[in-house]
């Protein structure tokens, strides 16, 4: 089994080859390696990410088919399907990383910091059940001086989503608290930019475990 170390530094050089525009070539889809796939899999990272058609987890991490088990979901907000995948992943495949990923201009963000500012009346259930999980996160800084500057209040607003889906993630959860705990479970949170292409691990805090 892979640490949660070891993977994070997988994940980092990955994306440094796709900013790079340096492909591995065993990370390329083929046929053949989807013909092993069915015999088991051992995904390095388990990756809860905005369902933004822009940030397709395993090109801008350039891995291949069975290196990711990826959750993807508008807003990278943590619900309880989200967390039981997670559990379902750690548990079944051994997988000792998870990393939330959310991204610059997010629209789920957009959605949200709207919503505050001005509700809407027509807005689905389905879509406010979005809303409400980023609103908690959110809704503060528009008591600060990001107010007055959309870009930057964005911009902290990503991240302050991002932050919250893995704590949720390291605290919601029994089953991952103790993986944190006792066997090197990492949570992550990561923020990629849609300008750049970079992955920026802005969210890292150690394991207390030496798995």
């Amino acid at each position: 089994m892979i640490s949660a170390l070891q993977a994070l530094d997988e994940l980092r050089n990955g994306n440094r080859r796709f900013v790079s525009d340096i492909r591995n070539s065993n990370a390329l889809p083929t046929h053949a390696r989807s013909t092993s796939l069915p015999i088991g899999q051992e995904p390095l990272a388990i990756i809860l990410g905005c369902s933004d058609a822009r940030v397709p987890a395993e090109i801008v991490f350039d891995q291949g088919l069975g290196d990711l088990f990826v959750i993807r979901v508008a807003g990278n907000i943590v619900a309880p399907s989200q967390i039981g995948s997670v559990e379902f992943a750690v548990e079944r495949f051994g997988t000792r990383l998870v990393v939330v990923l959310g991204h610059s201009q997010c629209g789920a963000i957009h959605a949200t910091l709207e919503e505050l500012q001005r509700p809407t009346e027509n807005q689905s259930r389905n879509l406010r059940s979005i809303v409400n999980r980023v609103r908690p996160s959110v809704e503060g800084l528009l008591e600060t001086e990001l107010k007055n500057d959309f870009d930057a209040l964005v911009h902290h607003a990503v991240r302050a989503n991002i932050r919250a889906s893995a704590n949720q993630l390291r605290h919601g959860s029994e089953i991952l608290e103790t993986l944190i705990e006792k066997d090197g479970l990492l949570v992550v949170g990561a923020e990629y930019s849609l300008e750049t292409g970079v992955v920026d691990f802005f969210d890292v805090q150690p394991t207390t475990s030496n798995g």
